[in-house]
């Protein structure tokens, strides 16, 4: 059993919950009839065979031997793999670091291990929920007697992360867990409340233990420097009500350059902030009088529908239908759909006596009831309905930032209802959407198949078929994909798309789930081609995602200088003296009859230059500077809002020009 260094004495608490540990511990080191000693081989990424022994070689091992620093985690045949883990039978490895999302994810939920062990042994506190998120970990605890400061903690975890402490884990079932946190009523509600199977993972770190889903970094000597962000009070799901719950912040790195690096990319993320940019072009705002719910000003607007026609012109040659469907349905629809049971927390409700509605969380009920409304035949299929129906969900206060988590959001959502043989085609044809669609926003993305999880719902038959499908389109597809195991919906697999953008974060937006579920249980059925009846599969599918959280990341993205197609202010027009404003009010009506987004610059009070460096400054794509000379040539003088000149244009030339570059979503500024 590795033992850690005890930092001071333990409470009576603590030293009862390490004896059942220990004994459980013993107890599986009795069980364990792994076998050691067969010969296997580990392919590397470029091309290397490395020889192990079964049981006993790790990938720490093999990093060690083929001189690869840095790797925090591992990749065995596309599962994470934890370095200390040894392995256990031939396999395809990738030893992944720190500059990897999976490798931040690691030492970050390895940091909050180290924290909950400083806030329990140094402080005192009883720990509640802890973990990792896309900009570091966290712990929530509740401390009776005494406040702490983030200097003070971040050196206690420092100086306990120096120990290089390993990490060993246990999987343990629901009585066992409750016997070991019997004393700590907070961790056991939320247990209760997060198990999704018969067992959960408890990692030991010294004197402390914590749940984790895991894997790990070996030992806390690969935790080198800690910041602590900050303290803020807790309204969490399963806490609401709890007086004194504090969640500590922070971040964790490996050494003081991935700690530098990341100071650099903070510092760009705060000047891409979509909520900063949001502001400053008066594209949106939120306000109390309705909490998570966004209002769109006109240029917001103008890119949010600019969004919607992009994707309803990709729906026309794609065989896609739209649908209408209701804001509000009776609770008997989502005791029907199965939501009422896992979803009903996250839903608004309306209460009309003797009655109980709730605003729709998504279309996919609808869309099955719209299925229902008389028999179907194999000859429509595959039917694709899309629905751009405004959606609500009862997020909590703590969650709402900006337009990435809000309460109110619209979904390029569809639902494909389909023969099982119809199911590859219509997910290949699905992927090539998204393709198309990532393509011109400049995104590079790679695919993960997530699989059955436990527990499920369905023959496992039925699994095993809808993830073999899912694979052949994903090989057929082309693009990087690999396996996310057990991390499908209980309804079905599906493929989860994440892009990255141009600062190298990555973002969840498009999905391509199977349901199994949803046909069953409102007995969805089509005749077939020998007159029996059949279940369709159902597709739920999202290219963009929610348009409000694809805005902000095409604000971030881009740093809030939008391309020509998408951006709402294309063109500034600036008169040269007086005499030339009404030819320059002709020339900003002229484009907004073409359907642009210009404005005319009129004051009198600035100099040129000024008017130009004011556009620019408001990302105007295109400044036309109109004079004597144009007016009296028909021509406007063109600048880029980068500062190059393409020289004085004619006005319908430059027209027919901008218009082909808008429709065909080009990036380019030249023309």
């Amino acid at each position: 059993m590795p033992r850690g260094q005890k930092q001071q004495p333990l409470s009576p608490c603590l030293s009862e919950r390490l004896r059942v540990f220990e004994s459980l511990w013993e107890k599986r080191g009795e069980q364990d009839g792994r076998t050691e000693g067969e010969e296997l081989r580990v392919r590397l990424p470029d091309g290397r065979t490395v020889k192990g022994t079964a049981g006993v070689t790790t990938p720490l091992h093999v990093a060690q031997k083929s001189r690869v620093k840095g790797a925090v985690v591992s990749s065995v045949n596309g599962e994470l793999w934890e370095l200390a883990r040894p392995l256990e039978a031939d396999c395809d490895l990738h030893l992944l670091g720190f500059d990897s999302a999976e490798g931040k994810q690691v030492v970050w939920r390895s940091g909050a291990c180290v924290l909950g062990g400083v806030l329990e042994a140094h402080f005192g506190a009883t720990v509640g929920r802890g973990g990792s998120t896309e900009v570091g970990f966290y712990c929530d605890y509740r401390l009776e007697s005494s406040s702490l400061s983030l200097g003070e903690l971040e050196e206690k975890c420092r100086r306990t992360a120096s120990l290089k402490l390993p990490f060993c884990s246990l999987e343990l079932s629901v009585p066992e867990l409750k016997e070991l946190f019997q004393d700590n009523q907070l961790r056991l509600q939320l247990l209760e409340e997060e198990m999704s199977g018969p067992t959960a993972t408890v990692y030991r770190c010294g004197d402390s233990l914590h749940v984790c889903r895991g894997p790990l970094v070996p030992h806390t000597g690969y935790l080198r420097v800690f910041k602590m962000l900050k303290f803020s009070s807790v309204t969490v799901e399963g806490e609401e009500g709890e007086e004194g719950v504090v969640r500590a912040l922070g971040v964790c790195f490996p050494g003081e350059k991935e700690q530098e690096e990341w100071e650099k990319e903070r510092e760009e993320a705060r000047r891409r902030d979509h909520r900063r940019i949001g502001k400053h072009q008066e594209l949106f705002f939120f306000n109390d009088v309705s909490p998570g719910s966004c209002f769109f000003l006109p240029k917001g607007a103008h890119i949010y529908n600019t969004l919607t026609d992009f994707i309803k012109s990709e729906y026309r040659r794609r065989g896609f239908s739209e649908v209408m469907t209701p804001t509000l349905f009776s609770t008997a629809l989502w005791e029907r759909s199965g939501h009422w049971e896992h979803y009903s927390d996250n839903m608004f409700l309306v209460q009309c006596h003797p009655h109980t509605y709730a605003l729709k969380p998504m279309n996919c009920p609808a869309h099955c009831v719209m299925y229902e409304q008389r028999v179907r035949s194999w000859r429509e299929l595959p039917l694709r309905w899309a629905d751009f129906g405004a959606l609500h969900r009862n997020e909590l206060s703590g969650a709402l930032t900006g337009l990435t988590r809000v309460r109110r959001f619209c979904q390029d959502d569809a639902h494909i209802f389909c023969t099982p043989e119809q199911l590859e085609e219509e997910m290949t044809s699905c992927l090539e959407f998204v393709r198309s669609v990532y393509t011109v926003f400049g995104f590079s993305f790679r695919c993960l198949l997530s699989t059955r999880p436990t527990p499920c719902l369905g023959e496992p038959s039925l699994w095993d078929s809808a993830e073999e499908q899912l694979e052949r389109s994903l090989k057929q597809f082309g693009e990087p994909w690999e396996v996310n195991p057990g991390d499908g919906a209980f309804y079905g697999p599906k493929i989860d798309i994440q892009i990255r953008d141009a600062i190298g974060r990555q973002h969840q937006c498009a999905t391509i789930q199977l349901d199994f579920q949803l046909p069953i249980r409102f007995d969805l059925q089509y005749v077939g081609a020998d007159g029996e009846m059949y279940r369709p599969v159902m597709v739920h599918r999202a290219v963009l995602g929610s348009l409000e959280r694809m805005i902000a990341i095409l604000a971030e993205n881009f740093a809030g200088k939008w391309p020509f197609w998408l951006s709402p202010v294309q063109v500034m027009v600036i008169p040269i003296g007086g005499s030339t404003e009404e030819y320059a009010q002709q020339v900003a009506k002229s484009f907004r009859e073409a359907g642009f987004m210009a404005d005319l610059d009129a004051d009198t009070g600035a100099t040129l230059n000024k008017k130009i460096r004011t556009a620019q400054l408001a990302q105007y794509n295109y400044i036309l500077v109109v004079g004597e000379k144009e007016r009296e040539s028909g021509a406007v003088s063109v600048r880029t809002r980068g500062g190059k000149q393409l020289g004085r244009r004619d006005l319908r030339e430059v027209l027919s020009s901008l218009t082909e570059l808008r429709d065909s979503r080009s990036n380019q500024e030249d023309f």
